[in-house]
């Protein structure tokens, strides 16, 4: 593959395409689904979609649906925490206390 090719490619897989999903219809609301798009350089061409929510039309009026469960989230959140303070202190412990 030429390097063109692999251009159009990453470009292609990192489009507004790729955030905003088709929108389709359903019970007379229209749903646009979308998603976090990020794309790494390099050779390799990487990139990550993460659905984020839909926006949600009926009656003239919009609303943003969101695909995670924000509690989840932010227990997620505190658990890193706890373990990242946890860690932290385990390594004081073993320096002696020392800064």
């Amino acid at each position: 593959m030429d390097v063109g090719k692999l251009l159009m490619k990453a470009s292609d897989d990192l489009s507004v395409r790729r955030a905003f999903g088709t929108a389709y219809e359903k019970d007379d609301m229209l749903i646009i689904p979308v998603a976090l798009v990020a794309g790494g350089g390099g050779g390799g061409f990487g990139g990550l979609v993460l659905p984020s929510g839909a926006y949600v039309v009926k009656d003239g009026q919009v609303r943003w649906v969101p695909a995670v469960d924000v509690t989840l989230v932010v227990l997620a959140s505190l658990s890193l925490v706890r373990v990242l303070a946890r860690t932290w202190t385990r390594s004081r412990r073993r320096r002696g206390g020392r800064s």
